[in-house]
């Protein structure tokens, strides 16, 4: 009997679009914000609506982004848009709340701990996809530089943060162009820096693909 119902038993395989484009330009969005009040482009005074930018624009991409993450069986996707998408979220609510300028401790704390957390989306995608987890490593510098800063270094190191970010913001539209362009024609167009399982996801055959579906999380009994 379990020999039949194990031989009667069917996976559904679904086609879902790459998630990692949305994340990407959430990620542009949230970093550019923040970068243009630590460089001088954007007054202080209008560091409440740049929160609401953040809030309202990043934090809900990224989200969406880290749920198909978790849909498509991309893990470095799921847990690196979640985890931008809380760190993002905490930024943006203190920036609402706080004064225009104000330093915090207790953020910069939690820079440093949204930073280190980054880095296991980071080495997990340096098996994969290299260019995702570059974005996810300078992710983390941007924020353990802007921690520094908020931990009461001197304006140099607000300089450098925004400039952090104008680099990690020009990483992220180039992996969001370059994976947007792959998942469109089904083949890699700008370099995304793919190997092992990372490549042969774009040219193994079906049979490669679903291979071990049946020993993956919510098809096999326990996680």
């Amino acid at each position: 009997m379990a020999a039949a119902n194990a031989a009667a038993t069917r996976i559904i395989l679904r086609p879902l679009a790459t998630p990692l484009p949305l994340g990407f330009l959430g990620l542009f969005m949230a970093t550019m914000l923040l970068a243009g009040l630590q460089l001088g482009w954007v007054p202080q005074s209008q560091q409440h609506v740049l929160a609401v930018g953040i809030l309202a624009f990043t934090v809900p991409v990224q989200f969406i982004a880290c749920i198909y993450g978790f849909l498509v069986r991309d893990l470095v996707a799921g847990t690196g848009m979640g985890l931008l998408a809380g760190s993002w979220g905490t930024v943006g609510v203190d920036m609402l709340v706080s004064h225009p300028g104000a330093r915090s401790a207790g953020v910069a704390w939690l820079l440093v701990l949204a930073g280190c957390s980054l880095l296991v989306p980071a080495v997990a995608a340096a098996q994969t996809k290299l260019l995702a987890g570059a974005v996810n490593l300078m992710a983390a510098v941007r924020f353990w530089v802007t921690a520094v800063y908020e931990w009461g270094a001197p304006h140099t190191w607000e300089v450098a943060a925004g400039a952090v970010g104008v680099a990690l913001a020009a990483l992220a539209v180039y992996a969001a162009l370059a994976f947007e362009l792959e998942d469109q024609r089904r083949e890699t167009v700008l370099p995304t820096i793919r190997r092992g399982s990372g490549a042969r996801a774009m040219t193994g055959d079906l049979a490669q693909q679903v291979s071990r579906a049946n020993n993956e999380a919510g098809v096999r009994k326990q996680l």
